[in-house]
C-alpha cells in the first residue's frame, strides 16, 4: 500500500493512499474524544461536533450542509471516545472544495447562540432514542462499569444535565484547550497529485496558529468483577459477558482480534453462532466484540434472547470459552481461523472511506501505515499456544462480568 506523509508548520500532519478511482475520500481525525472530558463537560466532543455544522464566519448552516451535496458529495462527522472525525466523500476534481469546508468550520465556526439551542433539542431526542434501544444502551452501561470511575466509561451523548449547561463559552474554552494542531490529521484516500493536496491544505489550514500544550490523559488501571441484573420493560433479555482487555500497543491485541473473530466475529460459522444459535435456536444474533483504546481496552459476548434461554446461554458460552482455555487449537482450525480474518480485512480495506480512517488511525496510534502483506504476516505468525494463552487470561472465569437486562 502506498502511503504519502507530510507535516504542516503549525504541526497537522497529512496522510494520503492514491487511489483510481473517480471518488475521493478525505477528512480530520482531532485526537479528542469523551475521555478528555471533565465530569461538568460530559458529552462536549460530541455536542460541538454538532454545533460545527451550525454555521461559520462566512456560511450559514445550509450554506455548510449545500457546499458539496450540490455537487453529489456528502460531509459526515462522528465522535468516539478517543478522537472526533470531520469527514467528507466527493467526486475527485472537488478535493479543493472539501479541504476549504472541513477547514472552515473546524477553525471558523461561530456557534450563534439561537442553532446551539436547536442542536441541544436534537442531542436530547438522540439520547432518547439511545436509551429506548436497550441493544445500544446495554453497550455503553457495560463500559461504564468496566471502566467505573474513570473517563473512558462515561456515555459519548453526555446526559440531559451536562447538555443543557453548554453554551458558546464552554465550547470555546474546549477547543482551545483541546483542539490542538498537533493533534489533528488530514488523511485522503484518492486520485489527486500529493503536492496539489499539500498546497490546498497549506492554504486552508497551514495558517492556523501552532499549539501543542495537549494534556496527558489518565491511564485506567483498576478494573474490578461485577455481576449485575437490571429490571427494564423489555419482550427480550439483553446479557453481556466480558472482561478488560489489551490496549492497541499491546502485542496480544492482534491476537485477541484472532480469537474473538474465531468466537463470534461477523461470519455465520462462528463458534458461538454455530454452537448457540444453529444448533438450539436460542438467540437471532450473537457476537464477540473487542475494542482497543490508547491504554486499555475491552471485550465481550452480546446476546439476546428469551428470558427462559439465559441461563442456558451463558451456560453454552462458558463452555466454549472453556475449550479455548484447555484445549490449544488445531493446526487446520487456527490456519481456516487466520485466513477468515485475512479475507474479512481484506474486504473493508475495499471500502475507501474506511480505509481514508484507518490509515489515520494507525498514523495517530504508531507513527506509520502497516501494508497489507505486513498485517498479514503478522496474523500468520500467531501461534496456537499464543491463542491459548490470551485465552486463558482474557477468559479466566474469575476475572469475567455480567450485565443483564431482565423484562420486569
Amino acid at each position: 500500500m502506498k502511503i504519502l506523509t507530510h507535516q504542516l508548520a503549525n504541526g497537522i500532519r497529512i496522510i494520503h493512499h492514491p487511489s483510481s478511482s473517480p471518488v475521493a475520500h478525505c477528512g480530520i481525525m482531532v485526537n479528542v474524544g469523551s475521555r478528555d472530558e471533565r465530569t461538568d463537560e460530559q458529552g462536549i466532543s460530541h455536542f460541538i461536533e454538532h454545533a460545527l455544522f451550525k454555521g461559520t464566519k462566512k456560511r450559514k448552516p445550509f450554506h455548510i450542509l449545500s457546499r458539496l451535496e450540490d455537487v453529489g458529495g456528502e460531509l459526515n462527522a462522528y465522535t468516539t471516545k478517543e478522537e472526533t472525525w470531520y469527514y467528507a466523500s466527493f467526486m475527485k476534481q472537488y478535493y479543493y472544495r472539501s479541504i476549504e469546508l472541513l477547514g472552515d468550520i473546524i477553525f471558523q465556526s461561530t456557534f450563534p447562540k439561537k442553532e446551539l439551542k436547536k442542536e441541544k433539542d436534537v442531542i436530547m431526542d438522540e439520547i432518547n432514542s439511545y436509551l429506548d434501544s436497550p441493544s445500544d444502551a446495554i453497550f455503553d452501561e457495560y463500559e461504564e462499569l468496566v471502566f467505573k470511575g474513570h473517563s473512558l466509561g462515561r456515555n459519548i451523548l453526555g446526559n440531559k444535565k451536562t447538555l443543557s449547561s453548554f453554551n458558546r463559552k464552554s465550547v470555546d474554552e474546549f477547543m482551545t484547550s483541546l483542539y490542538l494542531t498537533d493533534q489533528m490529521t488530514l488523511s485522503s484516500v484518492g486520485d489527486i497529485d500529493f503536492k496539489k493536496l499539500i498546497s490546498y491544505a497549506e492554504k486552508h489550514l497551514g495558517k492556523i496558529t501552532r499549539r501543542n500544550e495537549h494534556s496527558i490523559r489518565l491511564p485506567f488501571n483498576s478494573y474490578e468483577t461485577f455481576n449485575l441484573l437490571v429490571k427494564k420493560d423489555l419482550l427480550q433479555t439483553h446479557c453481556i459477558l466480558g472482561n478488560r482487555a489489551y490496549s492497541v500497543h499491546d502485542p496480544k491485541a492482534q491476537t485477541l482480534i484472532l480469537l474473538s473473530n474465531l468466537l463470534g466475529g461477523p461470519g455465520m460459522n462462528s463458534r458461538l453462532n454455530l454452537g448457540i444459535r444453529e444448533k438450539y435456536g436460542f438467540t437471532y444474533a450473537i457476537e464477540s466484540n473487542y475494542t482497543t483504546y490508547a491504554d486499555t481496552g475491552v471485550w465481550g459476548i452480546y446476546f439476546a434472547t428469551e428470558p427462559q434461554s439465559v441461563k442456558k446461554t451463558i451456560k453454552l458460552i462458558h463452555k466454549e470459552l472453556k475449550k479455548l482455555r484447555d484445549k490449544p487449537m488445531g493446526p487446520l482450525q487456527l490456519k481456516k481461523a487466520k485466513q477468515q480474518l485475512i479475507g474479512q480485512l481484506a474486504i473493508a480495506q475495499e471500502n475507501n472511506c474506511n480505509l481514508m480512517q484507518s490509515i489515520a488511525k494507525s498514523y495517530q496510534a504508531f507513527g506509520k501505515v502497516e501494508s497489507i502483506q505486513e498485517s498479514n504476516e503478522r496474523i500468520m505468525a500467531i501461534t496456537s499456544h499464543e491463542i491459548q494463552e490470551v485465552a486463558k487470561e482474557i477468559f479466566n472465569e474469575s476475572c469475567l462480568s455480567t450485565l443483564i437486562y431482565e423484562p420486569k
